[in-house]
């Protein structure tokens, strides 16, 4: 079997990044964005993913985060698609439900090559520290999006703004570990292709 690995570089006038994974890791990390809030859920993705990640960014931090934030999800979902390369033998889907002391996330991925994006959260503040909410569904809708796959993100309640972020990363990571498994031998789809 190809080793399921990618690495993608992504340099623009507002940010300069790096992203490489490795889907059949332990879910060992090294990440640097210069955004600690967004350092924290990404080591949780890896974690509970079993991914292997390693980013570094830097980005126009002076403006705010959303730059960064949107450019380190582009190229993850670049990252993931290339590693899974024909799909050949993956589980495909991937859902997970994950309690964070008062908050509950329900996610469920579908690794089809079609991005879609459902997003059902609210949250009670506006920032995590001096980290916009708005920044975290950006994120996972670019991530979306690039990584071409159905990420669909439920959270019934939640009173802590930082639970609900950490619940929701958590079960992505969770759910694409399951999605990710390499569980047979063929395409998992009848069409034949995804």
């Amino acid at each position: 079997m190809k080793n399921r690995t990618a690495k993608i570089s992504r340099k623009t006038n507002e940010t300069d990044i790096t992203v490489d994974i490795n889907l059949d890791g332990t879910g060992s990390y090294d990440i640097n964005t210069g955004v600690g809030f967004l350092d924290h859920m990404l080591t949780h993705l890896s974690k509970h993913s079993k991914i292997d990640l390693n980013v570094t960014a830097k980005g126009d931090l002076e403006v705010d985060a959303h730059h960064s934030v949107e450019d380190i999800a582009i190229c993850l979902g670049q990252c993931l698609d290339e590693a899974l390369d024909n799909k050949k033998g993956i589980t495909r889907y991937g859902s997970s439900s994950v309690p964070m002391e008062d908050a509950l996330a329900n996610v469920a991925i579908d690794l089809s090559g079609r991005a879609s994006f459902v997003y059902n959260v609210k949250y009670n503040t506006e920032k995590i520290g001096d980290f916009d909410v708005e920044c975290i569904d950006e994120m996972l809708r670019s991530f979306a999006n690039f990584g071409k796959f159905n990420l669909h993100i439920n959270v019934p309640y939640g009173l802590n703004s930082h639970h609900v972020a950490e619940a929701i990363f958590k079960a992505v990571g969770q759910a694409l570990a399951k999605a990710v498994k390499i569980t047979g031998t063929d395409i998992p789809s009848t069409k034949g292709t995804l």
